[in-house]
């Protein structure tokens, strides 16, 4: 029996997965109801919502920084280059559009990828980010975290495969499956099924970095956001409209006669006469007596609030704030929304060092400048506002005391790039 290629065998990986992809991106985009119905059916994309909002959270204030090895000027010198490199970048791949697009990718989706390779023509580093919807990997069977192969597989026309790779097609109007399978030894390009090219790897390195948007224990690929909150947004949906039919009979209220075997011309509006027989009853039925109507109301406010606790987004994440609630009350209301987002962050963080450090070695690679040693540190934002005046008398007392450097209460006052700032401090000293 022939052996399979790689194209074949990933045509046959992860279904579940890939299936499980579609159908979060298909929720986050509004396809949120079971089935086909003629009836008119309101659909409250709270999903979208939550996604967003908790990515904004999560993406808010991201900054690295370069530490250097040692105290000498050589160390701080070579910490600053390659913080400059980076930032170089960084610039030149708009990466703070970047991740935050592919944060919200994979709060949908569940993982997320990165790819730092060298563009040849340009001459300088490109980051980019795959969907991970033809990324396939390959492990280590007792440990997830040692990667030794990953395919990367995605759509060309015709035009762009032989303007790309030399390959002509003979129907112009085709589509080809173009699938690149790295191994930190080995690059092999496939397109449709046909191998093209296969040679040493040239960086070294496999350069594909695949995360989870939150880890499932002993799992390679990750939990989305999506599936907890599947169930009550239908329910939400489905309580909405059912609460919009009533209001709206309401409002065209149902004529009910009893004891009237036929009627014509029954016109509900003002001024209308009504001939019945004896003994019959006309009347409008109000579907709101009673308070029934505060019924669904309230059942609504219940999923609503179902919705916030498995989102962990409370209310207040969203600006609610009627309560009046002080600042340590309001840390406490957000707690949960916290913990999330230092989930997330433990996980983002070991991602973006790893891609630091690609970056730079591939800098080192293909321009000869060294870099090493160094040490990225990544850098969030809070969360919540900060009283800055409080943070600055904290840090200007660490720094007296000798417990912090005034470079890292610079790092910890937000400040991107404390080598330069303590540089032009030190200028303006000099300065008569």
């Amino acid at each position: 029996m022939t052996e399979m290629t790689i194209p074949q065998q990933i045509a046959r990986l992860d279904a579940a997965r890939l299936r499980a992809y579609r159908e979060n991106l298909d929720f986050y985009n509004g396809v949120q109801w079971l089935g086909r119905s003629r009836q008119r059916r309101l659909t409250l994309n709270y999903a979208r919502v939550f996604v967003d909002k908790v990515s904004s959270y999560v993406m808010s204030g991201l900054d690295f920084i370069v530490e250097p090895s040692g105290t000498s000027a050589a160390a701080r010198a070579r910490a600053q280059r390659a913080q400059d490199a980076l930032h170089e970048v960084y610039e030149a791949n708009n990466l703070a559009e970047l991740d935050f697009d592919t944060e919200v990718d994979a709060a949908i989706l569940g993982d997320g990828c990165y790819k730092v390779t060298w563009d040849v023509a340009a001459k300088r580093v490109r980051v980019s980010a795959p969907d991970v919807q033809g990324v396939f990997a390959w492990w280590l069977g007792d440990d997830v975290t040692q990667v030794w192969r990953v395919a990367s597989r995605y759509r060309l026309s015709s035009e762009e495969v032989e303007m790309l790779y030399g390959v002509k097609q003979r129907d112009r109007r085709k589509e080809s499956t173009v699938v690149e399978v790295w191994t930190a030894a080995a690059f092999d390009l496939w397109v449709d099924d046909a191998l093209i090219e296969r040679k040493a790897n040239p960086y070294g390195f496999i350069p594909f970095i695949i995360f989870p948007n939150l880890r499932e224990p002993k799992k390679f690929w990750g939990v989305s956001d999506i599936p907890a909150l599947v169930e009550p947004a239908r329910e939400l949906n489905r309580a909405l409209t059912q609460l919009s039919m009533i209001l709206e009979l309401s409002g065209n209220p149902i004529a009910v006669l009893e004891n009237v075997e036929e009627a014509r011309d029954i016109a509900v509006q003002p001024g209308a006469v009504w001939e019945i027989p004896e003994r019959a009853k006309a009347y409008l039925l109000d579907l709101l007596q009673g308070g029934g109507v505060n019924l669904h109301v309230d059942y609504v406010n219940l999923i609503y609030r179902v919705l916030h606790d498995l989102s962990e987004a409370p209310r207040t994440a969203f600006g609610d704030n009627r309560q009046g609630l002080s600042g340590v009350a309001l840390e406490m209301e957000l707690n949960p929304l916290l913990q999330k987002v230092r989930r997330k962050r433990l996980l983002r963080g070991s991602v973006y060092q790893r891609r630091n450090e690609m970056v730079l070695r591939l800098l080192e690679q293909m321009t000869g400048v060294s870099y090493r040693p160094y040490r990225s540190r990544i850098m969030w934002g809070p969360v919540l506002p900060q009283d800055r005046s409080r943070l600055v008398t904290e840090e200007e007392a660490l720094v007296r005391s000798g417990i912090h450097s005034r470079r890292r209460a610079m790092q910890e006052l937000g400040i991107e790039d404390p080598e330069a700032e303590l540089g032009r401090v030190g200028e303006e000293g000099q300065a008569p």
